[in-house]
């Protein structure tokens, strides 16, 4: 494993594994016949993808591009993404990476907010960037892909001598956020190199074995899990990352036993979808060692493994701090929410509204920092042009995450409960979105949830779940409610409701259910509850939204 140095760069430590690893493969797509790149698969060595940095720099330098200029790349999870993402940091470039998924808003706010000083894309999406273009106040100029090799429109603005160095903002990704515009978090060299050296050093079930691992991520690249977390410790370690275009439930197995896949990463909603594709006598035809990644059901956990033989290991992880808490040492927390505990580096406190640590066994905002004495090493550099977000996030010397957990007094395992924006109060009772909607994932008709908190008259909040259904006759496929008659949707309603009821607290189950064709996601399937409804729009007045509250009685 080759060691980094405070002071490395990304491109210090490339050419050294180039020197170490040489034609040692890091970088692969797998086959796929009906995707428009590489449709037979690829495959780049460590020397390949060291001289393709090179080179490309060469372009990019030319025309005066260096730190502290920004660009843009637009290139989905195509492996030209990361190539190109080397060489900009190479010379000090900012990439700022860009979701495939936005829609013109959101590419206006991006380009202008970022203030970037090139757009990379595909010929196929050039339509796309022109249309926002057109509404943007800041106007970078744009090149494809396909025709980067004839040269770059000069810079507009004067590169600076300055070499990178290790505090050299790397990359600004954006994070989607619960409320408001999305946040770019910075994220220098320093930080990306340090979360793969940390994945490297996880140990116990994550045990990473030099030159011989090859991780399947089917994580976007514009997200840190792909682009920085597991890319970084294959890069450190002489291993290989493979990097498909996207998620794909009929494409996983195939994928993962063409590519030797040995690790895999993963989220919450993905295992529920493996585990509903028929049994075959293939389920443990593969290689996989370990899988890696957030989100698994606890009610999904065992049955998993059980049936393909690997261990999933939960992890904690987020843009601004991506050096992960991961219960990856036995006797591990199958069937809970835990997702590791404090280790040297990452010290954890759960605090109450007012910043006091809670009783362990009491639910708490988790806050973290490296160390009291250095409490910020390696984290993201702060938000772009947000200082005072930045320093809101860090009061008290803690980075405030966001997520409510419980830590267990025996062992001090932390275990999730939801992000504090998603915990429903209702009647003095606490409850948690997640659980509403791990319990209505079982139903055989649901194929997506989201559970939000709604005003309620008497008991300060109510339970509503927005339901996505799987059509009967086929389901691979989304039921449309509009094919519904009202009987019918009331049948379907009192179904999931009386699954929760039979099954939870009954303070838990909906008190409201509404079905929907689609739920907002971003582009690694996070729901996005504060875009399921318009912005001061009461839930309940929504049409063919059905009460069930009359039904929530304690038995």
């Amino acid at each position: 494993m080759i060691g980094i140095k405070q002071e490395s760069t990304t491109g210090d430590i490339l050419r050294h594994a180039a020197d170490r690893y040489g034609d040692l493969p890091l970088l692969a797509a797998p086959r796929n016949p009906a995707r428009p790149y590489h449709p037979q698969g690829c495959e780049f060595s460590f020397a390949q993808v060291a001289t393709f940095m090179e080179n490309l720099a060469g372009y990019y330098a030319e025309a005066g591009y260096g730190f502290p200029h920004r660009i843009a790349l637009a290139l989905a999870s195509r492996p030209e993404h990361m190539l190109h993402k080397l060489a900009m940091n190479s010379l000090g470039i900012c990439c700022v990476p860009v979701n495939p998924d936005y829609r013109t808003g959101e590419l206006v706010y991006l380009i202008d907010h970022s203030q970037v000083d090139l757009i990379i894309t595909l010929a196929s999406e050039q339509d796309r960037i022109t249309t926002a273009l057109q509404q943007t106040h800041h106007q970078p100029p744009v090149v494809t892909l396909e025709a980067f090799e004839q040269g770059l429109p000069p810079a507009a603005q004067s590169r600076s001598s300055v070499q990178p160095h290790h505090d050299t903002p790397a990359s600004i990704l954006y994070t989607s956020g619960t409320t408001g515009r999305p946040k770019g978090c910075i994220l220098s060299h320093r930080y990306e190199l340090a979360s793969g050296d940390w994945y490297a050093r996880q140990g116990g079930l994550v045990s990473i074995q030099p030159r011989s691992e090859r991780l399947y991520n089917p994580l976007p690249l514009f997200h840190v899990n792909a682009s920085i977390l597991s890319f970084y410790c294959m890069l450190l370690t002489g291993n290989c990352q493979i990097q498909p275009d996207r998620f794909s439930v009929s494409r996983w197995w195939q994928e993962v036993r063409e590519s030797r896949a040995t690790v895999v990463h993963y989220l919450g909603v993905i295992i529920p979808m493996l585990l509903k594709q028929p049994p075959s006598a293939q389920d443990r035809d593969h290689q996989v060692r370990f899988g890696y990644g957030a989100g698994v059901e606890p009610q999904l956990h065992q049955t998993f493994e059980d049936r393909f033989g690997f261990p999933l290991v939960e992890l904690w992880g987020m843009t601004e701090m991506v050096r992960t808490l991961t219960d990856n040492m036995p006797p591990r927390k199958v069937g809970t929410r835990a997702f590791g505990k404090a280790v040297p580096g990452l010290d954890v406190q759960v605090v109450d509204d007012n910043d006091n640590p809670v009783p362990d066994g009491t639910p708490g905002e988790m806050v973290i920092r490296y160390s009291a004495e250095t409490p910020r090493k390696d984290f993201f550099s702060g938000y772009l042009d947000n200082d005072q977000a930045t320093e809101e996030a860090w009061r008290s010397g803690w980075f405030h995450t966001g997520d409510v957990v419980i830590r267990d007094p025996d062992d001090g395992m932390l275990h999730f409960m939801d992000r504090d924006k998603n915990i429903i109060r209702r009647a003095g009772e606490n409850i948690a979105a997640a659980e509403v909607e791990a319990q209505l994932l079982l139903h055989p008709q649901v194929r997506q949830v989201a559970v939000i908190a709604v005003p309620d008259q008497v008991r300060e909040a109510e339970v509503l779940a927005c339901i996505v259904l799987k059509d009967d006759a086929n389901p691979e496929q989304t039921l449309d409610p509009a094919t519904l008659s009202e009987q019918e949707r009331a049948d379907l309603a009192r179904s999931c409701f009386d699954f929760c009821h039979e099954n939870m607290a009954y303070y838990k189950a909906p008190g409201w259910v509404w079905f929907t064709a689609e739920i907002p996601t971003t582009g690694t399937q996070k729901i996005q509850k504060h875009r399921l409804f318009a912005p001061g729009m009461d839930p309940r007045k929504q049409p063919d939204m059905i009460d069930m509250r009359e039904h929530k009685r304690r038995n």
